[in-house]
């Protein structure tokens, strides 16, 4: 399967030259969670075991979110196909999606999956990257007008709520941001959960969010995103920063704060940010840089929309990014099978979800 979304017509170049994802794409992509979704293992954990009760199969205590090698895969894995449903409803998969979702979502085994939170060893479980991905899943599941996606919705709101409890507890007392290429990247989480605030109307979380970004990042300047990238990254730093704070900042400010920030993307031409690269996708860690290709173009296809200066240099960027990207994502090795799909679809759809 090398190459295998190159070598179809997955996606096309709309009038503006950016690219789109079609419905062959979508329904290529919707394969890869499918796949994994319901498939136990291999699995990675990330739980203490605090007794010899969880010394059991993963399903036993994550009975909707065991699949896709890892508890946040499997999250965002669902979120991909719930987002995928609803922008080509009459992808050749909807019934087997449907399906599935149904079987996994059920009010009793997210009540399932709230028990390990109340653990002590295990509260900051999945904190932030997984707890930020229920929370976008949720806000996927409000906004689809479908009766499934109700009755979903209604289902996970409890432990979106417990997330959106904890988040703000520990935003309350965290003294410093978390700036690294990887899942516990504070900016990223904050991303994800500030829009899902937005849609759940969840003022209690947004207030937490915003004065949490402005404490930690408002008089940030002159990122070094020439540092970048780590060798495991699939987030930047820098970039991560910059896609949030246009979320929290007056759009005028913003604009002043970005320039400041991150000036190198302001000159001509952009210099920075060469496509990442991977020599070994068999290995889950250096395949990260794959991800960290598709989460660049995201986050500045945001900051091209919102910085009011260079953005088709910007964009260019991004697509740049983009590109060299998308003929990896399914590559046939489950070390990046099993995530990378979610990213490209975040990525693809981001114009089309108001973002």
């Amino acid at each position: 399967m090398t190459n295998s979304y190159a070598q179809q017509a997955l996606y096309t170049h709309d009038e503006a030259g950016q690219l789109q994802l079609t419905t062959a794409g979508a329904s290529h992509l919707a394969g890869l969670p499918l796949r994994c979704m319901q498939k136990e293992f291999p699995y990675k954990t990330g739980i203490a075991f605090s007794d010899a009760s969880l010394v059991t199969h993963p399903k036993d205590y994550h009975p909707a979110f065991y699949g896709c090698y890892d508890w946040h895969s499997s999250v965002h894995g669902h979120w991909m196909l719930v987002r995928l449903l609803k922008s080509f409803p009459d992808l050749p998969e909807a019934a087997l999606i449907r399906t599935k979702l149904a079987q996994n979502l059920t009010a009793d085994n997210i009540k399932i999956e709230q028990r390990i939170y109340n653990d002590k060893e295990n509260k900051g479980f999945e904190r932030i990257y997984g707890w930020s991905w229920l929370l976008q899943l949720q806000r996927e599941l409000l906004t689809w007008q479908d009766p499934l996606g109700t009755a979903l919705s209604h289902n996970v709101q409890p432990l979106a709520r417990q997330f959106s409890r904890a988040y703000i507890a520990f935003l309350d007392k965290l003294v410093y941001p978390i700036r690294v290429g990887e899942h516990t990247n504070l900016a990223f989480g904050l991303s994800l959960a500030w829009d899902y605030a937005l849609t759940a109307k969840d003022t209690a979380l947004q207030t937490s969010i915003r004065q949490a970004a402005l404490r930690f990042y408002e008089k940030d300047k002159g990122c070094p995103i020439t540092w970048e990238p780590g060798g495991y990254d699939f987030l930047s730093p820098c970039l991560e920063e910059a896609d949030l704070m246009w979320r929290v900042m007056p759009a005028d400010q913003y604009k002043t704060w970005v320039k400041e920030f991150l000036p190198d993307l302001f000159s001509s031409p952009i210099t920075i940010l060469a496509t990442a690269q991977v020599k070994d996708r068999t290995d889950g860690k250096l395949v990260h840089l794959d991800g960290l290709n598709l989460s660049r173009a995201w986050c500045l296809y945001g900051i091209a929309r919102h910085a009011g200066q260079n953005q088709a240099a910007i964009q260019a960027l991004a697509q740049q990014h983009l590109e060299a990207a998308l003929p990896h994502v399914a590559t046939g090795d489950y070390a990046g099978e099993h995530w990378l799909g979610s990213f490209a679809v975040y990525t693809l759809t981001i114009e089309h979800n108001n973002r």
